[in-house]
C-alpha cells in the first residue's frame, strides 16, 4: 500500500476473500506483522506491553485453522542495518508461542540457506518466525534481491503491518513484485476500513498531524490530507525543508536570516531535502488554494550533535545557530498546536514530532500523545506513529 488513505477496503483483497477462492489451503504464507514491541531497558528479554502481538493473533489464528503454514516477519526497533542482540526477536517468539499455544520455529536471520531450510521444513499449521528484518539495511532500502530472498518458496504475502504498511519497505511493497498472491490482513483490513470511513465522512474540523525526518516519505500522506483536511500541523525534521520553500513563495513577508549559499531561512545543520523544497512549495501552494490551514513550529529544540546527551536550547524558528540542528519543536510550539487542535473532531496522526528515539528530543511527541489522550471521549482519532 503505497497511499496511507484509501477511499475503503474494497479494492484490497482480505484474507477471507482470499479463503472463498480456496486460495490460503495449504499454502505457504509470509505475515508482515508490526511485532514492534517495548522492551525492558534494564533486562531486553522482557516485553513491558504485548499489545501488538496480541493484535496480530486474529489473523495467524485464521490462516492456522485453515491449513496454511506461516513464515512471520517483523522489525524490533532502530538497530540500524546491522545485529543488535538486545533487538532480537527472541522474547516475541517466546510471548507468541504462550499465546498460540504452540511451539514457534525461530532462526538467526531472516534470510540465507538457513531461512530457505526452515521454510522447506515447514508443514500445515506450523509457525517460523524469522528474525529482525531490520538487520538488514536492505529492507528500509527496499532492496530488490533482499526481497526476492523473503519471497521465496512463499505462495501468498498478507500484510498486517498497518503501523508500517506506508512505508516502501522491501518487506512491505518488495515481496509483492515476487509473491502471485498479496491481501490485507485482518488487523490491516479492520484499520483501513476505520480509516477510509473516517476520513471519507469525518466529523469536522479534521486536523492532521503529521510527522517524520523527511517529506520524501509522507508524499502520499500529505498529497491526500490536502483533499480532505481543514488543517495540517506540521512536526519532524521535515519541516525545515517546508521552511525553506515557505521563503521561496514570498520572502519579504518574513523577517529571516538567509543562508549565504541559497535564499531561506537558516536552518543550521537541520536536515533538509533540497530536491523536495519545489515539492514542499507545491503542496504549500496547494494548501493555500483549497482554505488548508498550515502550521509550522515557532521554536524548536536544537542540538549541537545528534546524540542523545548532545547539549540542547530552545530557540525561535530563526534563531537556529548556524552549527547546530534541530531534534524536536519547542514548548511554545507545543502550546499553540494543542490550541489548533480544541476545536476539531477528528485528529489524525502520523509521525512524530522529534527524534523521540532519545528522551530529550521525545517531549514534543509524548506532549502531542498526552494531548490525544485526553480528548478520546469526544474526538475520532486515527494515528500511526511510523
Amino acid at each position: 500500500m503505497k497511499r496511507f488513505f484509501s477511499t475503503g477496503i474494497k479494492k484490497k483483497l482480505t484474507v477471507d476473500q482470499l479463503h472463498a477462492r480456496g486460495g490460503l489451503q495449504g499454502k505457504r504464507v509470509l505475515v508482515r506483522a508490526d511485532l514492534n514491541v517495548p522492551l525492558n531497558k534494564q533486562d531486553p528479554s522482557v516485553i513491558t506491553d504485548d499489545t501488538r502481538i496480541r493484535e496480530a493473533l486474529p489473523t495467524l489464528q485464521y490462516l492456522l485453522q485453515r491449513d496454511a503454514s506461516v513464515v512471520l516477519c517483523s522489525h524490533l526497533g532502530r538497530p540500524k542495518g546491522q545485529v543488535n542482540e538486545k533487538m532480537r526477536l527472541t522474547p516475541v517468539a517466546k510471548r507468541l508461542s504462550e499465546l498460540l499455544g504452540k511451539p514457534i520455529v525461530s532462526v538467526h536471520d531472516c534470510v540465507g540457506p538457513e531461512v530457505d531450510v526452515a521454510k522447506a521444513a515447514l508443514t500445515h499449521g506450523e509457525v517460523l518466525l524469522l528474525e529482525n528484518l531490520r538487520f538488514h539495511p536492505q529492507e528500509e532500502d527496499n532492496d530488490p534481491a533482499f526481497a526476492k530472498d523473503l519471497a521465496k518458496n512463499i505462495d501468498v504475502f498478507v500484510n498486517d503491518a498497518f503501523g508500517t504498511a506506508h512505508r516502501a519497505h522491501a518487506s512491505t511493497e518488495g515481496v509483492t513484485k515476487f509473491i502471485p498472491v498479496s491481501v490485507a490482513g485482518k488487523l490491516l483490513e479492520k484499520e483501513l476500513k476505520y480509516l477510509g470511513e473516517a476520513v471519507e465522512n469525518p466529523k469536522r474540523p479534521l486536523a492532521a498531524i503529521i510527522g517524520g525526518a523527511k517529506v520524501s516519505t509522507k508524499i502520499s500522506v500529505l498529497e491526500s490530507l490536502l483533499e480532505k483536511c481543514d488543517k495540517i500541523i506540521l512536526g519532524g525534521g521535515m519541516i525545515f525543508t517546508f521552511y525553506r520553500a515557505q521563503v521561496h513563495l514570498n520572502p519579504s513577508c518574513f523577517n529571516i536570516r538567509v543562508t549565504s549559499r541559497a535564499q531561506g531561512i537558516s536552518v543550521g545543520k537541520s536536515i533538509v531535502e533540497e530536491d523536495k523544497i519545489d515539492l514542499a512549495k507545491a503542496l504549500l501552494d496547494k494548501a493555500k488554494q483549497r482554505g488548508v490551514k498550515f502550521i509550522l513550529p515557532n521554536d524548536v529544540v536544537v542540538a549541537d550533535k545528534y546524540d542523545a546527551k548532545a547539549e540542547s536550547r530552545v530557540v525561535s524558528i530563526y534563531n537556529i545557530p548556524d552549527d547546530w540542528l534541530g531534534l524536536d519543536i519547542g514548548p511554545e510550539t507545543q502550546g499553540v498546536f494543542e490550541s489548533e487542535l480544541l476545536d476539531c473532531d477528528t485528529i489524525v496522526w502520523n509521525g512524530p514530532m522529534g527524534v523521540f528515539e532519545f528522551d530529550k528530543f521525545a517531549e514534543g511527541t509524548n506532549f502531542i500523545a498526552k494531548v490525544l489522550a485526553s480528548r478520546t471521549h469526544d474526538v475520532s482519532l486515527l494515528y500511526s506513529l511510523g
